[in-house]
């Protein structure tokens, strides 16, 4: 499965099975967590017990309690944590639908549950559930394409796909709270329009347009 297929693939499970991810893949992950976290100055951590994360009733009625692992979004805490934990941690997440796994980017977990190293001058906004889901997930409602773009003229193929693969990235409560504009020199700016985590949600549907750009034969790298 590619990048682009994982995409199309996954979708935010909440309710997992009870059972441990193996060994073998664990290291995958372990190898991923390290790069990325080298990419993009973080420090995720991989919790293999998510142990009482997902004690507060709203995880219990959603499901997540039954999580046997997490991804816990450590990094320097600065005004761009937010973006980096989305962009980066977004490739973990479709990385791990790559190998089998299902994920939940969840903000409501209790942080003293969470076995994670955390520096004074460091945050943890949000967390990963991680495991072999019950189920696959499902499809969500989603805004249109002209929603959540501005452009002059024609709409490029590779913006266009850019468009369709950010409309299916995962964003707080589907809020779906951004907008890319394409200025006549070719350049994207990616706009965060304000609601709950939304500059995490902003980095994760950065990395999402640029897939589906790459995907159609245009390279870009969007500027946070």
């Amino acid at each position: 499965m590619t990048e682009v297929e994982a995409v199309f693939a996954r979708h935010s499970v909440r309710t997992y099975q009870d059972r441990p991810i193996e060994p073998g893949t664990v290291h995958l992950l372990q190898e991923k967590i390290e790069a990325l976290n080298a990419a993009g100055d973080l420090h995720l951590q991989f919790i293999p017990d998510a142990g009482k994360a997902f004690t507060r009733l709203l995880n219990r009625a959603m499901g997540l309690g039954s999580a046997p692992s997490l991804i816990a979004c450590v990094g320097p805490d600065d005004e761009t944590l937010g973006q980096r934990i989305g962009y980066y941690g977004e490739q973990l997440v479709l990385y791990a639908q790559t190998l089998g796994l299902n994920t939940c980017w969840a903000a409501t977990f209790q942080e003293k549950g969470v076995q994670a190293e955390v520096s004074p001058a460091e945050r943890l906004p949000i967390v990963i559930a991680i495991g072999y889901g019950a189920n696959p997930g499902r499809t969500r409602k989603s805004k249109t394409a002209d929603e959540v773009t501005v452009l002059e003229g024609e709409r490029p193929a590779w913006f266009a796909r850019g468009a369709e693969l950010a409309l299916l990235a995962p964003t707080a409560i589907n809020q779906q709270k951004f907008r890319f504009t394409l200025k006549p020199d070719g350049t994207v700016i990616p706009e965060d329009l304000h609601g709950i985590h939304s500059d995490i949600d902003l980095g994760i549907v950065r990395h999402h347009f640029e897939l589906g750009a790459r995907d159609a034969g245009h390279e870009i790298t969007l500027a946070p």
